[in-house]
């Protein structure tokens, strides 16, 4: 669980001056008064190690996954040396700060390691370093997100939330261009591409930071998506998740003026780009191999004597050709998770972390994180399960069945226990990294009223003339019908800390004829948060069908890329030629 937020008392005001000299005294006082074990300044001399221009350091706290950023660093000819100490600080030749999760869970594992003070005299001290997505909010006096809780406040200003009042989602998901103010040397080959973003958070620019400030983003407003002073860097997006611009970014930083490794096409990013996911459905067959396979109605089998499970290919070899062909992120649904114990599915783990050896884009993986317990009667926590997923690649959980049982109790009692997987992972991770998968089928009535669930007006009616259907949960991989709607449903997974719907329909699961528009719009004038339009799609067209009649974020498919019937690139390119920004 999340650990209590550092804070300081409430006589002792964040009255940081725009000097980090200033500020780092000033922090360094109040945590003397707060009685935390850490070591005097005079103690803490940086200097560079002997340990060679091929070692980075890097301070992983142990939330999210650092795995893929571990994987860019190699993929990049570097080795990599753990913070441990202090002095693991203090000796840095280069520090990467990736930080993945809540605000307030950072400081305190920052401050219990008594790592503050030479992390802060580090930066002060213009040693080279890179800070990523939290990694650059915690350098800032303090953040709101439950909070307010003080950061290291080597830069003026407090990190907020995000104002969904003003019709954009949050959190932050997707690919998204940078506006650079000045020379920041690590961005020099980012130009027009887009970078992936993923937070709730974000600072502002202001007065007091201005000279910090390498680049800015637009979602809503203009915040802060770099920083620069010196040796001094810390980006809000991810690099590693943000494909071969991503890798250029942390190849400037790791080896100054190199030059781009790889020429891309000319950029055109403005804003925030519409989402293309390349799914796959893994299970393993009936002679215990691990396979992608594609379902019609969620009917895995062929229609053959044998009745064996459909092969589309191996996962990791297929995810690997999503991520050349230009998918924006790549989801692996274990559909069969609900079934079995996923800590012992080792075949499954050992997809993602192959998969994030050479894949610098996002990975979300869903299938049976709940609680269990195991055949030795331990017992897991969903927030265990998920934790070894992210440790062995995922950037985002999906939570399925566990997400409507969870829900369905919600509106029960009106309560939020906090006890149910979608809450747990959510309070430590952050809510973006959890995605909750609904897997709707239609049932059809003949007016609204006969039924207490939200119900839409469809084009095509039903069997009996019905003009009007409302969309039935199910569970365990749509075998099992729930009393919920994925109207009901989506808002209150949405309250309980979903970041994120994955929004399936049985009904149109392989058929090639189109994603089913009623339900995409009814889910994503919903909420406010980001949904993924999912099942159905046959053709280019109906990419931009989903995108110009709904509010979906994102489009994902599975079949009709396995069975290489429609290119990734080909659904871009009629998207670009249909005026809908998307990522090249």
């Amino acid at each position: 669980m999340e650990a209590p937020p550092f804070s300081f008392s409430s006589s002792q005001s964040l009255a940081f001056r725009s000097s980090s000299s200033s500020s780092l005294l000033f922090l360094r006082a109040n945590l003397r008064r707060n009685r935390l074990n850490l070591k005097s300044p005079r103690n803490l001399s940086v200097r560079a190690s002997s340990n060679g221009d091929s070692v980075v350091t890097l301070l992983d706290y142990g939330a999210g996954n650092v795995r893929s950023l571990r994987n860019a660093i190699r993929y990049l000819g570097f080795d990599i040396k753990d913070v441990q100490t202090p002095e693991d600080i203090v000796n840095a030749n280069r520090l990467i700060f990736p930080g993945v999760g809540a605000f307030a869970a950072a400081m305190d594992v920052l401050t219990k390691k008594g790592l503050v003070e030479a992390l802060c005299a580090y930066i002060e001290k213009d040693r080279p370093f890179l800070g990523i997505c939290l990694g650059l909010q915690l350098l800032f006096e303090s953040s709101e997100e439950n909070g307010p809780v003080n950061g290291l406040g080597l830069i003026p200003g407090v990190v907020q939330r995000f104002d969904s009042s003003n019709g954009f989602r949050v959190p932050h998901i997707g690919w998204n261009a940078l506006q650079i103010r000045k020379d920041s040397e690590i961005l020099n080959d980012v130009g027009d591409y887009h970078v992936y973003f993923v937070h709730s958070y974000r600072a502002m620019p202001s007065d007091k930071n201005k000279d910090w400030i390498s680049s800015t983003c637009n979602y809503g407003d203009n915040f802060i998506a770099s920083v620069r002073r010196g040796n001094v860097h810390a980006v809000q997006f991810h690099p590693e998740k943000s494909g071969d611009v991503g890798l250029s970014v942390l190849r400037r930083f790791l080896k100054p003026k190199s030059p781009m490794a790889k020429k891309l096409p000319e950029g055109k990013a403005s804003k925030l780009a519409k989402r293309v996911i390349a799914c796959l459905d893994v299970r393993t067959n009936d002679k215990g191999d691990l396979v992608v396979t594609k379902g019609d109605q969620y009917d895995v089998r062929e229609h053959t004597k044998e009745n064996e499970v459909r092969n589309l290919g191996k996962p990791v070899e297929l995810a690997g050709q999503y991520y050349k062909d230009g998918a924006d992120e790549v989801t692996f649904l274990n559909i069969t998770g609900f079934r079995d114990f996923p800590l012992g599915d080792l075949p499954m783990l050992q997809v993602l972390r192959y998969t994030s050896e050479n894949v610098f884009v996002p990975l979300t993986v869903g299938g049976g994180i709940r609680d269990f317990t195991d055949v030795n009667g331990r017992h897991h926590s969903s927030l265990e399960v998920a934790s070894e997923y992210f440790r062995s690649g995922a950037d985002k959980i999906s939570i399925g069945s566990d997400a409507v049982y969870a829900a369905e109790e919600y509106l029960r009692t009106g309560v939020k226990t906090g006890k149910s997987s979608l809450e747990q992972i959510s309070k430590v991770y952050g809510n973006q990294a959890v995605v909750v998968s609904i897997d709707p089928r239609r049932v059809y009535v003949k007016e609204p009223n006969d039924v207490e669930f939200k119900t839409v007006r469809v084009k095509n009616l039903g069997p009996n003339g019905e003009e009007f259907a409302w969309y039935q949960c199910t569970v365990s991989g749509g075998r099992e019908g729930r009393p919920i709607g994925a109207y009901e449903l989506a808002q209150a997974v949405e309250e309980l800390g979903a970041g994120e719907i994955l929004l399936n329909c049985i009904d149109c699961d392989g058929q090639g004829n189109g994603f089913d528009i009623e339900l995409v719009k009814l889910i994503s004038d919903a909420v406010s948060i980001p949904v993924i339009a999912s099942s159905g799609a046959g053709a280019v067209e109906h990419f931009s069908e989903v995108f110009n009649n709904t509010s979906a974020s994102a489009a994902l498919a599975a079949g009709i890329f396995h069975r290489k019937e429609v290119p990734i690139q080909s659904v871009k390119e009629h998207l670009l030629n249909k005026g809908i920004e998307v990522r090249i």
